[in-house]
C-alpha cells in the first residue's frame, strides 16, 4: 500500500510539473507585452524596460522558465504585472471563493441528482424515468456558461428571486477572517449576512451543477438496475424484503462506491469549470481572476492559476485512488497487484 501511495504520489507531482510547463511556454505565445502591461499605458520605453527587468521578462526564455520553478518551489509564483502584488497574495483572495462555490455545487449535486438517479431506477420504464432520463441528457449537454446566463436572465433579472451577481450585497459583505464568506458571515454572527451569501450563490452552484448531477443520476441509475437484477436482491424479496428496503439497502448501497469516485474526480473538473461560471456572474473567484490575467498577458497570474487548478485536480485524483483502493478490498487487490508485477 505504502509503495502504491509513493507511485501514485510521485505520479501526481510529475503531472503537475508538466501542466506548469506546458502552460509556461504556451503563454509565450500570448500576443503582447507583460512589461507593458506592468509599467501602465502612458509608460515609457525606459519606464517598460525597467518593468520588463523586474519582472524577469528580459532574460532567455528557458532561464525565465528555470528561475520561475525554483521560485515556485519556495512558494513565490511572482508578482502580477495587473495588480503590482505578489500572484500568491492574490490567489490567496480569490481561491476560497471558487472552493467555496466548489463545494456548495458538490453538495447541491448529491443532494438533487442522488435521490432522482435512485428514483428512476426504481421506477425503470415508467413515465418518471423516461422523464429524467430526458433531463439527465439536456443537463449533461447543455454549455455550463450558456445555461448561467440563462439563469441570471430567468431567476435574477425577469423574476427578481436572487441576485443577478457578485459575492454579497451592498453592505452586506462579513468581515475577512477566511475568505469563505459563508464561513466568515457565520463568525461574525449575522444570520442576514450568511442568507445574503448563500443566495448570492444559489444560481452559479446550480448552473455549474448541471452536467455534474447528470453524470452522478446517471451512474446511479445504471448501478441500481445492475443491483435490483441481481439474485441477492431477488433472494431478499423472496426472504420478505418490502421495496423501501430494497431500494435502500441494496440498491442504492452498491452505488455508493463508484458514486464516491465521480465526486472526487468531479471536484477538479468544477474546479475548470467554475471559470466561467465565475465570469459570468461575476464572483471574485480564480476564474474572474485568470480571465483578467489573460486578458493582460500577465504570465505569472496565468500560471499561478494553473498551477493552483492542476494541483487540485491532482490531489482530488489521488485522494479517490486511496480511498477507492481502502474501502475497496477488489480494486486494493489489484492495484497492489499490479503493484508488484
Amino acid at each position: 500500500m505504502a509503495t502504491y501511495i509513493a507511485k501514485r504520489l510521485g505520479l501526481a507531482l510529475l503531472s503537475v510539473w508538466g501542466i506548469i510547463t506546458i502552460v509556461f511556454f504556451m503563454t509565450k505565445l500570448i500576443p503582447g507585452d507583460a512589461a507593458r502591461v506592468a509599467a501602465g499605458r502612458t509608460a515609457t520605453a525606459d519606464q517598460i524596460a525597467q518593468a520588463r527587468e523586474r519582472l524577469g521578462l528580459d532574460l532567455p526564455v528557458i532561464e525565465q522558465y528555470v528561475v520561475f520553478l525554483g521560485r515556485a518551489l519556495r512558494g513565490d509564483l511572482g508578482q502580477s504585472a495587473s495588480t503590482h502584488q505578489s500572484v500568491v497574495s492574490d490567489l490567496s483572495g480569490t481561491v476560497p471563493t471558487t472552493l467555496q462555490l466548489v463545494v456548495v455545487t458538490m453538495i447541491l449535486t448529491v443532494i438533487v441528482a442522488v435521490p432522482l438517479g435512485a428514483l428512476s431506477a426504481a421506477l425503470r420504464d415508467r413515465a418518471p424515468d423516461v422523464s429524467a432520463r430526458i433531463l439527465f441528457v439536456l443537463a449533461g449537454g447543455v454549455p455550463v456558461f450558456w445555461l448561467a446566463i440563462l439563469f441570471q436572465w430567468g431567476f435574477a433579472s425577469t423574476l427578481g428571486w436572487l441576485p443577478i451577481s457578485g459575492a454579497n450585497s451592498f453592505s452586506m459583505a462579513p468581515p475577512p477572517v477566511t475568505g469563505f464568506t459563508l464561513v466568515d458571515s457565520l463568525l461574525a454572527g449575522s444570520p442576514p449576512m450568511f442568507a445574503d451569501s448563500l443566495s448570492h450563490l444559489i444560481l452559479p452552484a446550480l448552473a455549474l451543477s448541471a452536467p455534474f448531477m447528470s453524470t452522478i443520476a446517471r451512474n446511479v441509475r445504471s448501478n441500481m438496475i445492475g443491483a435490483l437484477d441481481s439474485d441477492y436482491v431477488s433472494f431478499a424479496v423472496s426472504k420478505g424484503a418490502g421495496p423501501a428496503r430494497v431500494v435502500l439497502h441494496h440498491g442504492l448501497r452498491s452505488t455508493m462506491g463508484s458514486t464516491l469516485t465521480l465526486l472526487g474526480m468531479q471536484f477538479g473538473w468544477m474546479m475548470g469549470a467554475a471559470l466561467l461560471v465565475e465570469s459570468v456572474f461575476a464572483l471574485p473567484g480564480i476564474g474572474t481572476y485568470l480571465n483578467q490575467a489573460v486578458l493582460n498577458q500577465d504570465t505569472f497570474a496565468v500560471l499561478g492559476c494553473v498551477l493552483v487548478i492542476g494541483v487540485v485536480f491532482t490531489v482530488a485524483s489521488l485522494v479517490v485512488d486511496v480511498v477507492q483502493i481502502w474501502t475497496d478490498p477488489r480494486v486494493r487487490e489489484s492495484h497492489l497487484t499490479g503493484a508488484r508485477a
